[in-house]
């Protein structure tokens, strides 16, 4: 009985690890964000949409190491797949069912939001067949993100607004920053200074739409976001040891944060959600790796 619970422990934690799972908060932070800025509404809908966006990303993570079986085996051995944890059928298997649990938590909650998770669903696929051949796919990484957020919009009150667009194009810019370094960890090519220009795209939207009364919120999040952004970049650029894993671990929990400052001031609840949701993804962080 005790041999079979540690095997069911482990064959759990497997299942956290291929999900990368400490990142799933950055999904509920770009659908909360996206919802706010499309004037919030049903939060039921909002639910469904939350769920089948964590299923979708899980999805992507399994489809990811699935595609990457070969990769890893010679540059990530520690992996679930290349250490023998799980079979790569299993993963494929896992994978499409998370895909579909997914697309049917958003079935019914509207056309648009069904059209956009379709996208989504495609854009993820995608991204983890040709990410290792095609030196651009950071870029299918943030369309999977800004179809997020504009997922989550779509179930607002106001549907998918201009600020909501511009708000993912900046999350979009981020993403594409810190995916560029990403590449480099598995690889350990030498790491390059202008993906760093894109992190701080989300800043230069918020300096320009949050004038007059919002600016003090916004500065003193800009001030937070571009501590952690030097933080986090500490680890790959400025450190005698060079952590790129853990510098990209940190970018991605500073997603609630590049959010956050989206939805500048908005309500306390707001600002408590986002605050919550960022502790939670570092936290996560201390138990299942993000990378």
């Amino acid at each position: 009985m005790a041999q079979r619970t540690a095997k069911l422990i482990r064959y759990l934690r497997t299942l956290l690890l291929l999900g990368r799972v400490s990142n799933v908060p950055t999904v509920w932070s770009n659908c909360l964000a996206g919802w706010i800025l499309a004037g919030t509404g049903a939060v039921d809908r909002l639910g469904w949409v939350c769920a089948g966006a964590t299923f979708l990303y899980v999805a992507g993570m399994y489809l990811n190491d699935a595609f990457d079986a070969t990769f890893d085996r010679q540059h990530r051995p520690e992996r679930p797949v290349p250490s023998g944890a799980i079979s790569v059928t299993a993963v494929w298997r896992w994978g499409i069912l998370w895909l579909a649990v997914g697309l049917a938590c958003v079935w019914h909650v509207g056309r648009t939001p069904v059209i956009l998770a379709i996208l989504l669903s495609a854009t993820i696929f995608v991204y983890d067949a040709v990410h290792k051949i095609f030196a651009f796919s950071p870029i299918l990484m943030a369309g999977c993100r800004f179809l997020l957020v504009l997922l989550a919009a779509s179930v607002g009150r106001e549907g998918v607004t201009g600020l909501a667009v511009w708000s993912g194009l900046m999350l979009a810019a981020y993403v594409i920053g810190l995916s560029f370094i990403a590449q480099r960890e598995s690889t350990h090519m030498a790491l390059r200074v202008w993906p760093l220009l894109f992190l701080l795209m989300p800043v230069v939207l918020a300096v320009i739409m949050n004038p007059g009364p919002f600016q003090r919120a916004s500065f003193i999040l800009i001030f937070v976001l571009t501590i952690w952004l030097l933080r986090s970049l500490r680890f790959a650029f400025w450190s005698p040891q060079r952590n790129i894993g853990r510098a990209v671990s940190s970018l991605l929990a500073g997603i609630v944060l590049v959010d956050a400052l989206a939805v500048v001031p908005g309500a306390p609840w707001a600002a408590a959600a986002f605050g919550s949701l960022f502790v939670l993804a570092v936290l996560f962080q201390q138990f299942v790796p993000a990378t």
